[in-house]
């Protein structure tokens, strides 16, 4: 299993939950999982933005914003010899407010390596962040 992902309806707008998703800076308040984000870059979250994450359990990691969709999505990249990981976070309209996606893909040679060794964190950890996300967006209104 090389691919992780985790759906949760949220009674906010697609507005209040891109706003939080893309304050890349400020999800140490939201998610356990997330120690700190440092951009690289001074501006907005735009494609080429990088930035230093450090998680829990997990080395110090440089992602890279490789695609955006202003308001709906925005997928990053990280990687070592090997291995690439692709984070992905998307929000389409629901029924009842807002549906976010989160996912992480493996890849490379040590890629589904990794992913096997780490299937429990992963899974916890997005769970955790869309539960996060839920209460931060929720809470606003």
């Amino acid at each position: 299993m090389t691919h992780f992902s985790t759906t949760v309806d949220i009674q906010a707008p697609l507005d209040r939950i891109w706003a939080a998703l893309r304050d890349i800076e400020h999800w140490p308040e939201w998610t356990p999982t997330v120690i700190s984000v440092r951009p690289l870059e001074a501006g907005p979250l735009a494609v080429g933005t990088r930035a230093i994450v450090r998680q829990p359990k997990l080395l110090p990691a440089r992602w890279r914003v490789t695609a955006i969709e202003e308001g709906r999505s925005f997928t990053w990249v990280t990687g070592g010899p090997g291995m690439l990981v692709t984070a992905r976070h998307s929000i389409e309209g629901a029924t009842n407010g807002s549906r976010v996606t989160l996912s992480i893909d493996f890849a490379g040679v040590f890629g589904p390596i990794v992913a096997r060794l780490t299937r429990g964190l992963n899974t916890r950890y997005l769970d955790l962040e869309a539960r996060g996300l839920k209460r931060r967006a929720e809470a606003s209104l």
